[in-house]
């Protein structure tokens, strides 16, 4: 079962359209449901027992809890117990990487990187499920109903090393905000440009001297959530290349280096200069975010958009004004008004090539295909946490939800019902998630590149993502003038930024030709 990439790719997608196509002669959509001459879709009444090795992760916002109603509700549906370990450290990539060199891997490991599951794949660490696929209805059918989110997780040789999902990406989404208390107060209008939202920041910064009224954390990292409303939403992250598709053109391009990114840099430039973003934006990390927000020393800022009900429901204990909103996205070049399209997540199971119950995984793994088992990892057990679509119990957000009950937590879903978490949103946050959607950028196209890329990327590629790091630190504080823009430039191209952007053309055709076959 060794297929060629572009066969195996061409066969699943046309596996996918052959599913969908029989679904709509016979008007009997069963979307997530095994075919009615398969397999029942969910687990037997006495299903086998059995245990496996699993290495998840913990975050840190809802600790890992072995006693969560999730674990029981998996084992009570399936027969299956995980025997969970955490990484040491929480370094989940660092564990990744030690487990598979060991060769002592668990059944199943936890991904927080889709370029993480190609490498180990690609390494022959892990399984290829699509030699499974048949033997798995529900993912089969699942497929079929979503084309493009199965693909997206496809390795370059057309094999597939981590399950796709669908629906919890929705939780990643990214926005801007404001304090909606402080701004009527002092009478002011959200902006609708960078120049306007200049122009706020400074009357926030006179009636609080002591502020910085837009603060973001985690340094460079929200320059991609920026750059969307200059048109150039490229990543600034630990292993991302600042590479974007540019629709309007039909080419990849390198962010760095397009006028549009100058642009944005002038603006925080002039921010930093007049104490309008923190003088150590670089080193704030989210507890230092949290701070900052919450004792009226940030007005404005960008973040999960969750953050609006985890702020407002602890702060207005004490201050029952207290209000943190949605706000549109200011335009950084006119009439762009985008926040970059972040509702989607890496996240995801791989199988160890080494674990001796491959089988008996992908008959695990196939039930959460299922609508019984999208309901479960989402709503939990029927008359326990669950009643029809709503949750039994009160919770104070969805931070709440996921600590009382592990539920969408790491390690416990593939396919997720996001009304779960609309339902235990405030009205803020409910309208919120309508409003931020007519503001999407373009949707991420999500590539895969060989062994080969991917040493390019994570040598070359270090090296020039370090420079453009070290470089825009020093022309947002100044240390660099503007008038040197085309001497840095010249650094970038001596790096190989031409060789990076030609990788991900290269492996964007591969895909493409391999969706046509």
């Amino acid at each position: 079962m060794k297929k060629k990439s572009a066969v195996m790719l061409a066969t699943m997608m046309s596996v996918s359209l052959i599913v969908g196509a029989c679904s709509k002669e016979t008007s009997e959509v069963k979307p997530s449901g095994a075919p009615a001459d398969s397999a029942p879709a969910t687990a037997s009444s006495a299903p086998k027992e059995m245990t496996f090795k699993f290495l998840d992760y913990s975050n840190p916002s809802w600790p890992y809890d072995a006693n969560w109603k999730v674990w029981s509700y998996m084992k009570e549906k399936t027969g299956v117990k995980l025997d969970v370990q955490l990484p040491p450290g929480n370094l989940l990539e660092d564990a990744l990487s030690m487990t598979v060199a060991s060769g002592d891997m668990p059944d199943l490991m936890w991904t927080q990187s889709k370029a993480i599951a190609d490498k180990f794949g690609q390494q022959g660490a892990l399984v290829n499920i699509l030699d499974y696929v048949n033997e798995m209805p529900n993912l089969k059918a699942w497929m079929a109903k979503y084309p493009t989110e199965a693909q997206n997780v496809l390795s370059s040789d057309g094999k597939m090393y981590e399950f796709p999902n669908e629906g919890l990406g929705e939780s990643n989404r990214r926005t801007w905000m404001y304090r909606e208390d402080v701004f009527k107060k002092l009478g002011l209008q959200t902006p609708n440009t960078w120049d306007e939202l200049y122009d706020v920041l400074k009357k926030l910064k006179a009636e609080y001297p002591d502020s910085y009224p837009l603060t973001f954390r985690n340094g460079l990292r929200y320059l991609f959530d920026f750059g969307a409303s200059f048109n150039v939403p490229a990543e600034v992250e630990k292993r991302k290349a600042s590479v974007y598709f540019d629709k309007a053109s039909n080419q990849w391009k390198y962010a760095p280096i397009q006028d549009e990114y100058k642009t944005m840099l002038t603006y925080l430039n002039k921010f930093y200069k007049e104490n309008l973003i923190p003088k150590d934006f670089l080193t704030i990390d989210t507890k230092m975010w949290q701070d900052i927000v919450s004792t009226n020393r940030a007005f404005v800022t960008l973040d999960y958009i969750g953050r609006i009900d985890f702020y407002n429901s602890a702060l207005r204990k004490d201050n029952p004004q207290f209000t943190m909103n949605f706000m549109a996205p200011p335009a950084g070049v006119p009439g762009v008004r985008k926040n970059a399209y972040t509702s989607f997540t890496e996240e995801g199971f791989m199988v160890s090539s080494k674990s001796k119950n491959i089988k008996d995984v992908m008959k695990f793994m196939d039930f959460f295909y299922s609508e019984d088992g999208k309901k479960l990892v989402s709503w939990g057990k029927e008359g326990d946490t669950a009643k029809g679509n709503a949750f039994v119990d009160k919770y104070t957000d969805i931070a709440d939800m996921r600590k009382k009950t592990g539920l969408s937590t790491d390690g416990t879903y593939t396919w997720f019902d996001f009304n779960a978490h609309i339902s235990v949103s405030s009205p803020e946050l409910q309208s919120a998630y309508k409003e931020a959607v007519k503001y999407d950028g373009d949707k991420n196209v999500s590539l895969a590149f060989t062994l080969d890329e991917q040493q390019v990327l994570s040598t070359k590629g270090d090296s020039l993502n370090a420079n453009r790091d070290e470089n825009f630190a020093k022309f947002i504080m100044g240390t660099r003038s503007f008038s040197e823009w085309d001497k840095f430039i010249d650094e970038q191209k001596k790096l190989g930024y031409e060789e990076i952007v030609s990788i991900y053309k290269k492996a964007y055709d591969r895909a493409q030709a391999a969706v046509k076959k």
